[in-house]
């Protein structure tokens, strides 16, 4: 009875796993890409299981399975291990440049412990502070307790859980709220002025995922992401994107955005700094993000405390060095890439119904 139980797990955790390759943008396809870290670590349970316990003499079959499986998973998530080379170089101690700070928390709409964020923030200090799913009730906590040091600030207070705050201590230029590609979705484009006179662009961004009672499918938020890399490509200049983009690091859109934009990961080859679910360990991935171009290093990255909402906050410092942007390592877009993200961004531009529609 164990063996053919275990059975049934191999044989499922096969199917789950290719799941992901069929290309489909249904949710229940896509959401394959999330757990690969909890599949893996099942199969290599099933298969320790059937391997100790088991007596079956077709259990091979059913261990080689499981080892397969966790192969392919792990192939996965390997690069967002120590295990991996690190394509963003650490900045030195002696680094010269303008250093930079980031702390990004999906608060929870519903969650009402502001205070528990806040005194994160005035520990860490960031430079620059980007909230999501703020409504009116955070944007009024955050301006009472932020507005005095982060003068600059961007309000767009929703309650659909898109609402959008943005802070920061460093002068916000050109600011443009955009409904990219579906109306009730905003992201926050501009510029930051550093002290010595300098620009970097600032994308913030938290497209609709693909989920039940969400969307059936997972076009409007590869369009949006998509569309946003391909200005990042055209522009060349020092770019900054954070934000909480409903998708793993390690998914087929998030590594077509880094490959059609040319930016950069911080977590590979440091760790997976997984900031969801907060409340679930078991059920744990990385959904906030913050991407870099190749013109920084980086100083730290961490995972902060919780504070009652299901993400934690996440924190990372870069040092602002084009001067050294060819020590770190740049993806390039192959022409079929370029020609997939075309595609997804044009379907999106001509399916929804945002400020890039036609």
């Amino acid at each position: 009875m164990l063996d053919i139980g275990l059975g049934i797990v191999a044989a499922a955790l096969v199917l789950v796993t290719l799941v992901p390759f069929v290309p489909l943008r249904y949710w229940w396809v896509r959401g394959f890409d999330f757990p690969r870290l909890q599949l893996a670590s099942l199969a290599l349970l099933a298969g320790l299981t059937q391997w100790l316990l088991g007596s079956a003499e077709w259990r091979w079959w059913s261990i080689a399975a499981c080892v397969a499986v966790a192969a392919v998973q792990f192939m996965y998530i390997l690069p967002w291990t120590p295990l991996a080379a690190t394509p963003v170089k650490q900045a030195p101690d002696d680094h010269r440049g303008h250093r930079i700070t980031l702390l990004i928390a999906n608060v929870l709409t519903p969650n009402r412990n502001a205070e528990g964020l806040l005194r994160q923030i005035h520990a860490h200090q960031p430079d620059v502070i980007l909230t999501l799913e703020s409504d009116e009730w955070w944007g009024e906590q955050l301006n009472r307790s932020l507005e005095d040091k982060w003068r600059y600030c961007v309000r767009v207070p929703l309650d659909n859980l898109y609402g959008m705050h943005l802070f920061s201590t460093l002068p916000l230029e050109e600011v443009e709220v955009k409904w990219l590609i579906q109306h009730d979705v905003p992201s926050i484009h501009g510029w930051l002025r550093l002290p010595d006179n300098s620009r970097i662009r600032l994308h913030a961004m938290h497209p609709r995922p693909p989920a039940p009672g969400e969307s059936e499918e997972s076009l409007w938020r590869d369009a949006e992401l998509l569309l946003v890399g391909q200005e990042i490509r055209d522009s060349h200049e020092p770019t900054l994107l954070a934000g909480d983009l409903n998708d793993v690091a390690w998914s087929r859109t998030t590594r077509l955005f880094c490959h059609v934009s040319g930016m950069l990961d911080p977590r590979r080859g440091r760790g997976m700094f997984s900031t969801f679910h907060a409340g679930y360990p078991i059920i744990r991935w990385p959904l906030d993000h913050i991407f870099i171009s190749s013109h920084f290093t980086l100083n730290r990255i961490q995972r902060l405390e919780a504070f009652g909402s299901d993400h934690f906050p996440i924190l990372a410092s870069f040092t602002h060095s084009p001067a050294h942007a060819a020590e770190n390592d740049e993806p390039q877009a192959s022409a079929d890439e370029r020609r997939e993200a075309e595609a997804t961004v044009e379907e999106g531009r001509q399916r929804g119904d945002g400020e890039a529609h036609g």
